[in-house]
């Protein structure tokens, strides 16, 4: 399968998936199949590398292909924020399913692709699809390639027009830092339920406005991850988001 990336360019479906684990940077909001470590690691990896890559204050959607075998090497995906409908995840296509596949860039070229701008979340989040725009919705997608695990790109018309993170809790982190294997707690994935509505509905906004109901669930949202003690590198990763706000407009 040829498939169409950003404006013109492409790219085939090979049959090798990335084996590497994504990281999901709860702090920054974004998905990481990546091996680099630190900063430095990041900086040669981005010159080694061809794709969609970050340039000054544009930050797209990354891809990252190796210039000699041309195959996908690495790839980082950002978080959609804003207003989401439960009743968006209903529409979502159930079919068809993943299947995993690498890609082999068609030329060596960097190219954009946009990050995406609508989230959709299955129930109690055990999977989150991020979309071009909600008129993907309309028709049937034509695959889903599963290009590391749990994550994939969605086809439609031969055109990448969005990703999936499927039990995205399950690769929580901060930074470079890899995921915890063991599975997450029942009390994490309420957590986490409960800071990804505070980041991605009206909500947010209400915290900013200082709306003292608000502000209340914020501060005991804190506390509640606070003294969580169970699979604690999951609930830190969470909690240092949430800090963030408490500190920016809950102790005013």
């Amino acid at each position: 399968m040829k498939l169409t990336i950003g404006d013109d360019w492409t790219a085939t479906v090979t049959g090798e998936p990335l084996s590497i684990t994504p990281r999901f940077d709860f702090w920054d909001l974004k998905v990481s199949v990546t091996t680099y470590a630190n900063v430095e690691e990041r900086g040669r990896f981005l010159l080694d590398t061809f794709g969609s890559h970050p340039y000054l204050w544009d930050t797209p959607d990354e891809l990252h292909f190796d210039p000699a075998s041309r195959n996908l090497v690495g790839a980082e995906f950002q978080i959609a924020v804003g207003d989401t409908d439960a009743d968006d995840w209903a529409r979502v296509p159930g079919t068809p399913v993943v299947r995993p596949g690498g890609l082999r860039a068609d030329e060596a070229r960097d190219f954009h692709l946009e990050v995406t701008t609508e989230l959709c979340r299955a129930p109690a989040d055990g999977e989150l699809t991020c979309l071009r725009d909600l008129d993907v919705l309309d028709d049937p997608l034509e695959a889903r390639i599963g290009i590391a695990p749990g994550v994939a790109l969605l086809v439609q018309h031969g055109t990448v027009v969005g990703w999936s993170l499927k039990d995205p809790v399950r690769y929580l982190t901060t930074g470079f830092t890899a995921p915890t294997p063991t599975p997450p707690a029942a009390a994490t994935r309420l957590l986490f339920t409960e800071c990804l509505d505070l980041l991605t509905t009206p909500l947010l906004d209400e915290v900013r406005r200082r709306d003292p109901a608000a502000l209340a669930t914020l501060r005991d949202l804190h506390h509640r991850l606070r003294v969580q003690r169970e699979d604690r590198h999951r609930i830190d990763a969470l909690t240092v988001k949430i800090a963030d706000l408490v500190t920016d407009y809950g102790n005013r």
